[in-house]
């Protein structure tokens, strides 16, 4: 396993994460961690939502100080409670606490936002955040599950006001859904962010496992094509089709980091070899060319616009540029 710094900070965490949401056994979550761990990662992946995981986490964990722990507050400690949820002051302070206790440490190395709360102003959320930061209870802060506006506004007023801005953003990302290529990826990168993404596998469609279930599951066609392309590329790199599933995933940028969502150390040890390959160009395009994206507006239109005499002049070829004008993610492949 390699590492890579988190966000625009010196935090280094391991370039798979260890999501935990769907692991519901002590023992197997121990050996769980033990496999991670001996493969070089570091970087776990919980939430306050997910059932027992942070209490069985705090159960499991030895050496705490190796190991990156982040978790998330949003969702409600209480639902007959209105201030028990959202990104509130109160309630991130309390989840927090009960995030601490639950964990057995007296910090978390980094704490996401769950998802975006229409009904609390992002500059509360951001001081309160700042203020858990100075008091050394949290290392680091992410967001999840938000729209590209928000965390640019509020990484914008963070930089104004000498605050604690997010490192990190937290978003779904497979071939089957790559919404995120069209704001939240090239504005994660222009903000200097890392990106860990869920559902790698897209619910298990593209790790081969379909072809294996003996009842029947109804998938679209264009899940049902992107299988079958993931399939056709594995069967001729000789690999399972979920490292070519996570691979693709990490290609377009490095500031991606897969979430590696298992229930067992088996699944984990066969989705570890995902680290160590890297696509070929041919493989990529078959993949892409299998289910296509478009970008939509305005990235197309902007794609199109670059390339446009009437809009640069006809001296658009004999411009060299020393900085790259947008994120190599950006417009994907309409370049």
């Amino acid at each position: 396993m390699r590492y890579r710094l988190f966000g625009r900070t010196g935090l280094r965490v391991s370039e798979l994460v260890l999501g935990t949401m769907v692991i519901d056994d002590v023992d197997e979550y121990r050996r769980i961690l033990h496999v991670f761990a001996d493969a070089g990662g570091n970087f776990i992946d919980t939430a306050s939502a997910y059932g027992a995981s942070e209490e069985m986490l705090g159960t499991v964990l030895d050496r705490r100080d190796r190991f990156v722990i982040g978790t998330k507050y949003t969702l409600t400690r209480d639902a007959s409670d209105p201030n028990a949820s959202g990104n509130h002051r109160k309630n991130l302070v309390r989840s927090l606490e009960q995030s601490l206790r639950r964990l057995r440490t007296d910090y978390i190395d980094v704490y996401w936002v769950h998802v975006w709360d229409r009904h609390t102003p992002i500059e509360e959320t951001l001081r309160a955040l700042d203020d858990v930061v100075r008091t050394g209870k949290v290392l680091y802060i992410g967001i999840s599950d938000a729209p590209a506006w928000v965390v640019a506004q509020a990484n914008t007023l963070a930089q104004c006001r000498d605050q604690t801005p997010f490192a990190g953003l937290q978003v779904p990302y497979n071939l089957l859904q790559r919404d995120i290529e069209r704001e939240l990826l090239p504005m994660a990168e222009a903000f200097g962010m890392s990106v860990t993404t869920w559902a790698p596998l897209a619910r298990g469609i593209l790790s081969g496992a379909a072809g294996r279930r003996t009842t029947a599951v109804q998938h679209t066609e264009r899940e049902r094509a992107a299988a079958a392309a993931v399939g056709t590329v594995a069967a001729e790199l000789g690999v399972p089709p979920a490292h070519v599933a996570i691979a693709w995933s990490r290609h377009r940028s490095p500031a991606v980091l897969p979430i590696i969502g298992v229930s067992t150390a088996a699944q984990l040890m066969e989705n570890l070899g995902a680290a160590g390959l890297t696509l070929p160009e041919d493989a990529i395009t078959a993949l892409e060319a299998a289910v296509p994206f478009e970008l939509g507006f305005p990235g197309d239109f902007i794609a199109q616009s670059e390339r446009s005499p009437h809009v640069y002049g006809d001296t658009r070829d004999r411009v060299d540029a020393h900085r790259r004008s947008r994120p190599a993610a950006y417009p994907g492949n309409h370049t």
